[in-house]
């Protein structure tokens, strides 16, 4: 109990001037200084909890939000400062500090302490909080993406380029890092070339193009998910188009260098040859999609470097892209029907090279019963091929799925014709 003793008379002071300034009254006094000292004494037993600090931490803010609140309404003329301005958040600080001696490993209770330091402007603390948090947690991401938050807030863009890069080399397969230090530098990057706009600065297109020939180059071991969370960034976030595009390049060369056969990297590269790289302010995600000539054009080119990579491939998961490609786009209703008829027709050229792909099979009983129920194909021809296919391949339940679909779609039309 002597350090609860000691810990009220810490208090005396700041009470008696909170008193003194009328912003509190002296039976509201006495009930802080009881309730300090139920807290206090639930500390220093043997085995305090985590919650017995968050909640003594929470009571300490709803003080100093009342203590502002009362000031303000109350207007009580500024004077020097003196211990109570300053005393509660200073008593937060001090209830943290103690919790973290306990409970060095809670990364959770690190970002809290990280968090309240923020709200309440100690710019200094902060940056020794995460210190010692990233000493502690070399291998936490969160850390050091709220630490470059910081510096960024503070206009230190340097040291925070400095964290992310020293947190990515311990943390090389961490997506959320590689994602935030690339927001940062197109950020940065962004900044910069507003400021030289309002400076009347030209700092023309090989400077740009510089910079995103100059990005750092990615590992080999690189996760997908990485690249189309990058993929997603790049394209949504507000940069000159110049420097977007060279980003993009750039980061589809790295894609295909590592990830040449993953079909989610695939499907971002077809997938680049029919959307616009307009600005995002400029299209919304949806009309980002190529029309007219241009679609035409994008189709027929994703059509070639989709067929080229299943003929190199050989593999069915990328068999499947190519199937849900023309499937996608052969169930556009506004589509051109020439243009359909390209896509199946490239189908069918591809099934005769592989003929026991489950997923192409599949894909073309579809768009045959498709065909079929607008017109545009006999349905005899589409029965026929289901049954071809589930002869061809007849342990795949899949193939029978879509042949039975078939009858269903197509067999009552035939019926009622």
């Amino acid at each position: 109990m002597e350090r609860v003793q000691f810990q009220q008379e810490q208090m005396l002071d700041e009470l008696k001037d909170l008193v003194e300034k009328k912003v509190f009254t002296v039976a509201e006094t006495k009930q802080i200084m009881k309730q300090r000292s139920t807290f206090e004494a639930t500390l220093v037993r043997r085995v305090a909890k985590k919650s017995d600090f968050l909640r003594y931490a929470s009571y300490e803010m709803g003080l100093e939000h009342l203590r502002r609140k009362r000031v303000d309404r109350l207007n009580i003329p500024k004077t020097p400062v003196t211990v109570s301005d300053f005393a509660l958040v200073r008593r937060q600080f001090h209830i943290f500090e103690r919790a973290l001696k306990r409970f060095k490993s809670d990364v959770g209770l690190w970002i809290e302490y990280i968090q309240v330091a923020k709200k309440e402007g100690a710019r200094s603390l902060v940056g020794r909080i995460t210190a010692r948090a990233l000493q502690l947690h070399p291998n936490v991401p969160a850390l050091y993406i709220l630490a470059a938050s910081h510096e960024l807030d503070h206009l230190s863009p340097s040291t925070a380029r400095t964290l992310l890069q020293r947190g990515i080399r311990l943390n090389s397969d961490s997506v959320e890092m590689w994602v935030e230090y690339v927001k940062m530098e197109l950020g940065f990057v962004e900044s910069l070339r507003r400021r030289w706009q309002v400076l009347g600065i030209n700092g023309g297109s090989g400077s740009q193009k510089e910079t995103g020939e100059n990005a750092s180059e990615k590992d080999r071991h690189l996760d997908v998910d990485l690249f189309e969370s990058l993929n997603q960034l790049i394209t949504t976030y507000p940069s000159s188009p110049i420097l977007r595009e060279s980003l993009i390049t750039h980061l589809d060369a790295l894609l295909r260098l590592t990830l040449p056969r993953h079909p989610r990297a695939i499907t971002i590269l077809y997938t680049r040859l029919l959307t616009s790289t307009a600005p995002p302010e400029a299209s919304s995600s949806s009309a980002n999609v190529l029309r007219g000539q241009a679609l035409i054009e994008g189709i027929r080119r994703a059509n070639e470097m989709l067929i080229s990579v299943v003929s190199e491939a050989k593999e069915e998961p990328v068999r499947k892209v190519y199937a849900e490609f023309a499937l996608k786009w052969c169930c556009v209703i506004n589509l051109d029907e020439n243009l359909k008829l390209y896509v199946l027709s490239s189908l069918q050229a591809l099934i005769r090279r592989e003929k026991d792909s489950v997923s192409l099979l599949c894909a073309h009983i579809k768009l045959l019963t498709e065909a079929a129920q607008r017109g545009t194909v006999e349905s005899t021809k589409a029965l026929g091929t289901a049954r071809r296919y589930t002869a061809r391949v007849p342990e795949s339940g899949s193939v029978w799925v879509a042949r039975l679909g078939a009858v269903e779609e197509v067999e009552p039309e035939r019926r009622h014709g």
